[in-house]
Parts: structure tokens; C-alpha cells; sequence
């Protein structure tokens, strides 16, 4: 995942230059995909956590509703489609491999920061007049926030979606979390 995220960044800054502040990797998906990273080598349970809820819900919804910009079979495309893909690969790997599960507290948790990195990257967008997140207008293709309103109605809605995908990508381990919980009081 990481090899194939540095190909992409020397891909871009060879065909694009470094273009400030408008081509850094600072999407959901670019930290979901690094916050992977760090889980798969450390097991931290907080880079899982986040990286479960966000990229689970937030890479798979672009895997579903991909915001191209190339053509298919275009090196672009593919890369779109094979960062988005292992990510949540990865993340179901390590459940699945029961090497990290989802603990007490995580959706507040994984709600909380995913809000705190969605205003960071909202000033940020403020600043520099940028779009990373969507949090300024919608993608140019078709996207779940196209039913979600308009500016800035939709990222209320976004919020709500986010709210609901967590609580389903927890409910499988809800049982197991309370047990867990009930061993240790």
C-alpha cells in the first residue's frame, strides 16, 4: 500500500509538478490509506479504529461512487481503484485475521477525530481555497451527496451517513465489545 502510494505521489509530481496547495494528499481516503498503513505495522488501536470506520465507510462509498478525473485503463483510474480497494482490504484483513477489533468507545472515538481532521481540513480549505473532503462543494460526478442537499446542507447529511455506516460497521462486534467490557468490571 505504501509502495504504491509513494509510485503515485512520484507519478504526480513528475506529470503535474508540485502544485500547492491543490495536489497534497490530504482526503479522507490519503489518511485512511496511511492510517491502514500504521495499524497493519503497529497494531495501534486507535489508527485501526479510525481507519475501520473511515475507510470501510469512506473508501468504500468511493469505490461505489468513484470521482474519476482519467479514463479507464489510465494509470489514474487504476491507482484510484487499487488504493481505495487494498485499503479496505487491509482493514478487513485485520478484523477478519482477528488481529484488531474495534473496543469500548470507538465510534465516539472514530467520530471525534474524523470531525477534528474535517475542521482542520476545513480551515485549511478556507485558507487556500481548496476542496479536499468535498466539505466546499460536491464532486463533479455522481455521489451519495447528491441527495443530500446542497452547500452546506449536505455535509450535515454526510455527518448522518457517517453516523449510520459506524454504527453498521460496529454492530458485528458490539456483543463481543460489551462481553469484554463485562470481563474486566
Amino acid at each position: 500500500m505504501s509502495i504504491n502510494e509513494l509510485i503515485w505521489y512520484a507519478y504526480r509530481l513528475h506529470y503535474e509538478g508540485f502544485r500547492f496547495p491543490h495536489a497534497l494528499p490530504l482526503n479522507l481516503c490519503d489518511l485512511t490509506l496511511w492510517l491502514t498503513v500504521v495499524a497493519i505495522l503497529s497494531l495501534n488501536q486507535w489508527a485501526f479504529e479510525l481507519a475501520y470506520f473511515a475507510g470501510v465507510g469512506g473508501s468504500g462509498m468511493a469505490l461505489l461512487t468513484p470521482d474519476l478525473w482519467a479514463p479507464f485503463p489510465s494509470y489514474p483510474t487504476i491507482y484510484f481503484f487499487l488504493a481505495h480497494g487494498v485499503a479496505v482490504a487491509a482493514i478487513l484483513m485485520l478484523v477478519w485475521g482477528k488481529l484488531a477489533r474495534p473496543k469500548r468507545g470507538c465510534l465516539r472515538r472514530s467520530l471525534l477525530l474524523l470531525n477534528a481532521y474535517a475542521f482542520a481540513i476545513g480551515v485549511f480549505n478556507l485558507v487556500f481555497k481548496t476542496n479536499y473532503m468535498y466539505l466546499c462543494s460536491k464532486p463533479a460526478g455522481s455521489s451519495l451527496l447528491d441527495y443530500l442537499g446542497p452547500w452546506p446542507l449536505y455535509i450535515a447529511g454526510g455527518e448522518a451517513v457517517a453516523l449510520i455506516l459506524f454504527w453498521l460497521l460496529w454492530l458485528p462486534f458490539r456483543r463481543s465489545v460489551r462481553a469484554s467490557v463485562g470481563e474486566h468490571e
